[in-house]
């Protein structure tokens, strides 16, 4: 498939899913701003996927991200972020959204299986609640220690 194929509007997603739940797949979600995409994504997207998955990546918006993690962000336009996890093996689809959390979008998917990494385990997770009564289940996926694009940012700024 043409990766670019995989990067959704909603409308489209939600059809799209339709057919798959017919089909018997469960779907799965997980959200992120994925700046600079490095090991510790791939890994944990990669863990996330499963034979009977559809995976589903809600990417946050050029603005979202701003929102979430200053001005100076994100280093990458969300069109080449999005392009980057389509091309992934283990995504099915992308869909942007420009919400500050992916509740509404977590609510329109309805998930099989909301995923997290680990370190939300014991915290509210936004649409955690939503996904449970709509009998689904939240899933905490391990990240890989020492991997993150915070991280990657400042080594590189400290060899600048």
């Amino acid at each position: 498939m043409d990766s670019r194929k995989k990067i959704v509007t909603l409308k489209t997603l939600l059809g799209k899913l339709t057919n798959h739940r017919r089909a018997g797949k469960k779907i799965a979600f997980t959200n992120g701003c994925f700046d600079i995409i490095h090991y510790g994504h791939t890994a944990y997207l990669e863990k996330a996927k499963t034979k009977d998955r559809i995976l589903v990546v809600g990417l946050n918006s050029d603005r979202s991200v701003r929102a979430l993690k200053g001005k100076a962000r994100p280093i990458c336009p969300q069109r080449q972020r999005a392009g980057v996890l389509a091309a992934l093996a283990c995504v099915d689809y992308v869909t942007i959204f420009d919400a500050d959390t992916p509740d509404k979008l977590i609510r329109a998917v309805c998930p099989d299986i909301l995923i997290k990494g680990a370190d939300w385990k014991g915290k509210k997770v936004v649409g955690g609640d939503w996904v449970k009564k709509n009998k689904g289940r939240v899933q905490f996926i391990r990240f890989v220690p020492g991997c993150s694009t915070t991280r990657l940012i400042d080594d590189i700024k400290r060899r600048a």
